[in-house]
């Protein structure tokens, strides 16, 4: 099913979805064989062998392929341009393979740890990769940077892991097609109901659908797509080259997470701006960073870029800055009973994290300094539950500091 007039909470539970054609199950199964017979050399029904095809697979490819508008159909790619990999740096190192070595990677500063580690310490040394660091938060800064490096690929982040910045899908796509470049942008943080970097002219989107896209924290995986042809071509082969595929049981998993990504998005948006907004008034909280706040620097961008049912809406993230140091912060992580202190985000329960020990520790200290990441930054995760009972755990908290 392609049809993208349909409201994105309806596209979670059909887009690219269609009955099981021999049984007419409304879930697709669960295929976990490796290999497909052949009537002939050459002759079968479309599936050879697991990590080239996969039934389960190909469904939530074409769902996530939908939620994103990646237009393409599956007679232009079988999974109208979705592609799904084993975590979201199996998708990102997938990705990188569409550039040469040697090339140069314009990166926004503030990305996921993972992502920085692995450009600036596996890939900068086997790919030979040109690692340029940027505040693509900064219109002005991006196009100073691609002028002068002219990057093969732009890969942006928005909301940014952990402080919150928002890029400008739009200028990216601009700026990235003035150069030559190929833009990617990590959607990870807004999922496709908040935000569609493909619609505004990006040229990949990834997700960790660990995350959102998963939403019950047991399943990690990550997925690309994109609405070009030529790109989609490209990943196809590389997904099956390089073989970092997503499994049949995560498949499962995640297209089952997805049928409910909206009903969960507009809980996580509704009491991630009423626990923001509560924390504003808290003693304890020198400083909030939620992009719905007027006080954040790209909120009217972000109310512009992020929407949900046509009205603004900011995520379920959070970022505190804490009065005191790690001793302070770490009482107040341990006192914690509702919020989970784990790494991860995204899940119907809430989580709390510090970047600087922990999701972010891979960053050199010199990097996380000038990012604002200190020892008193500390990232939320707005679940599912009651805000007012979120509320009432922070409160405690943050009093026994």
């Amino acid at each position: 099913m392609h049809d993208e007039s349909l409201h994105l909470e309806s596209r979670c539970v059909h887009g690219g979805q269609r009955p099981d054609p021999s049984t007419g199950a409304v879930m697709p199964p669960i295929y976990t064989s490796s290999t497909f017979v052949q009537e002939s050399p050459g002759v079968h029904k479309g599936f050879e062998y697991s990590r080239s095809h996969n039934v389960t697979r190909f469904a939530f490819e074409r769902c996530i392929a939908n939620l994103e508008s990646s237009t393409l159909t599956e007679e232009d790619d079988r999974t109208a341009g979705g592609f799904a990999f084993a975590s979201g740096l199996a998708a990102i190192a997938t990705c990188l393979e569409l550039v040469d070595s040697g090339a140069t990677i314009l990166c926004m500063d503030d990305v996921y740890g993972g992502t920085n580690r692995l450009l600036q310490r596996v890939r900068a040394r086997s790919q030979g990769l040109k690692i340029v660091l940027a505040d693509l938060s900064n219109p002005e800064e991006l196009a100073k940077a691609a002028a002068q490096h002219r990057p093969a690929m732009i890969w942006a982040e928005t909301p940014t892991n952990p402080t919150l910045k928002i890029v400008d899908l739009g200028e990216v796509a601009r700026i990235g097609a003035g150069v030559g470049a190929l833009t990617v942008v990590d959607n990870t943080f807004a999922s496709p109901i908040l935000q569609r970097p493909l619609e505004s002219g990006i040229d990949i989107v990834m997700h960790s659908v660990t995350k959102y896209i998963g939403g019950h924290s047991d399943v990690v995986g990550g997925c690309l797509v994109t609405r070009r042809a030529d790109l989609a071509q490209k990943l196809r082969f590389m997904q099956n080259a390089i073989g970092s595929v997503m499994g049949p049981f995560d498949a499962y998993l995640t297209l089952r997470g997805a049928k409910t990504l909206g009903l969960r998005m507009a809980r996580h948006c509704e009491s991630a701006m009423t626990i923001a907004s509560w924390l504003t008034k808290h003693p304890a909280v020198e400083r909030v960073v939620y992009p719905g706040l007027p006080s954040h620097p790209h909120h009217a961008l972000a109310s512009r870029q992020m929407r949900l049912n046509g009205s603004p809406a900011y995520g379920g993230m959070i970022t505190i800055s804490l009065c005191g140091g790690i001793v302070k912060t770490r009482r107040f992580l341990e006192r914690v009973q509702i919020f989970a202190l784990a790494e991860s985000l995204g899940g119907v329960e809430s989580l709390i994290e510090h970047p600087a020990i922990m999701t972010h520790a891979s960053v050199p200290d010199a990097e996380r300094k000038a990012l604002g990441i200190t020892d008193s930054l500390v990232r939320l995760s707005i679940g599912i539950e009651s805000a007012q009972d979120l509320v009432n755990d922070l409160d405690q908290a943050l009093s026994g500091q």
